[in-house]
């Protein structure tokens, strides 16, 4: 036995439900009458009620949220402030613990950190030379010794002296710069003077070398043209040449012996062969006529083999048509006496029947087996 459990009611329920909302849509929807005069009021009645209803529950739904909220955001002010009370009453008790119990004088590592170290150390050095500027004292570097003020003046004066110095090398620079220009300048319009007359020379050139080349080129046409009339005199020479050796040739002329082939006179060259002598065509046309002939007679033979085997399927035809036809009337003789036969035999049953019908009515029964005998032999 099973047993009904609370999901197996709701499962049941959501199914009936939706089942008889379906047959509810479908009774507004399949109705011609409301769905062709008008709208249906009661469905959107109930439309209307069922959205204020999800309205309603929506705004009940939102307003509990929200009481939930400032009710938690005032948990939290509270937490927050209590939280803000403890941290500042807990940073009070370690500072007032820390005042009273762990001064920085009592400390082991006061003196590194102590504000008034400095006042009450000695002078980092009172000479160059003393025992206490030791190397990793680190109390005295480059330029900060005692006598810094007579080594700048020192230094100040050598400052001057390579000033000076290199003011004079700057002067010596500048007149060796200005020489060196001038010698430059020189040099530039010398060569100048060269440019311009090898430029003149080079035109010169140029101009003799155009003379020249023109004086060429005006020879090599007057050359080319003679050239080109010899070549075209050779041609026209060459083309009736080639005219001439081409009309007197074997492949103008179509003789036959060009397409002898070397193996053999059966055999021909297939880029000279111009086709066959008239010898040749008249055996071939006498092969074909032969051939025609040979043709002919063995259509006649087949034709008169053709008509020998069907005068011999029409004999054969014909004996089995005459054979059945005598078998057809063997067997309606063979049936006709057959049944003369029967009726005979018919007819004297009847006739033993009536006979032995009268005897049967008219005399005894011990002489009816007598008779009957005496009558049957």
């Amino acid at each position: 036995m099973e047993v009904v459990q609370p999901k197996d009611l709701e499962k049941y329920y959501g199914l009936a439900k939706r089942s008889h909302a379906e047959l509810c849509r479908q009774k507004r929807i399949f109705n011609a009458r409301n769905r062709i005069i008008g709208g249906d009021t009661e469905a959107w009645d109930a439309q209307v009620c069922d959205q204020k209803i999800k309205e309603a529950t929506e705004k009940a739904r939102q307003e509990t949220f929200a009481a939930e909220m400032r009710q938690n955001d005032k948990i939290k002010c509270i937490l927050e402030n209590r939280e803000r009370r403890d941290r500042k009453n807990l940073c009070k008790a370690i500072s007032d613990f820390q005042q009273s119990f762990q001064k920085p004088e009592s400390r082991r590592e006061f003196d590194l950190s102590d504000p008034l170290a400095l006042k009450k150390d000695l002078p980092a050095w009172q000479s160059d030379l003393h025992a206490r500027n030791t190397i990793s004292g680190m109390q005295k570097f480059m330029g900060e010794d005692l006598n810094s003020h007579e080594r700048k003046k020192f230094q100040q004066e050598q400052n001057r002296e390579w000033s000076l110095q290199q003011q004079r090398e700057w002067k010596i620079a500048q007149a060796d710069q200005k020489c060196a220009e001038d010698l430059y300048m020189k040099t530039r319009l010398q060569f100048d003077e060269t440019a311009k007359h090898l430029q003149t020379l080079e035109s010169t050139t140029r101009k003799a070398v155009c003379v020249a080349v023109k004086e060429f080129n005006k020879s090599q046409a007057l050359e080319s043209v003679e050239k080109k009339i010899q070549e075209k005199k050779q041609e026209q020479e060459d083309n009736l040449a080639e005219i001439s050796s081409l009309l007197r040739g074997d492949l103008l002329s179509e003789n036959p012996q060009q397409a002898a082939s070397s193996f053999g006179p059966h055999r021909v060259v297939p880029d000279r062969w111009k086709g066959m002598t008239q010898e040749q065509l008249e055996q071939i046309r006498l092969i074909q006529k032969q051939q025609v002939q040979e043709k002919l007679r063995l259509q006649e033979e087949e034709r008169q083999r053709d008509m020998d085997w069907d005068q011999r399927r029409f004999q054969r035809a014909r004996a089995t048509l005459l054979l059945e036809r005598q078998r057809q009337r063997q067997q309606r003789d063979l049936r006709r006496a057959l049944d003369c036969s029967n009726l005979s035999l018919a007819k004297e049953q009847l006739l033993q029947r009536k006979y032995m019908k009268d005897v049967c009515t008219n005399h005894p029964t011990e002489d009816y087996f007598t008779q009957f005998n005496t009558s049957s032999r």
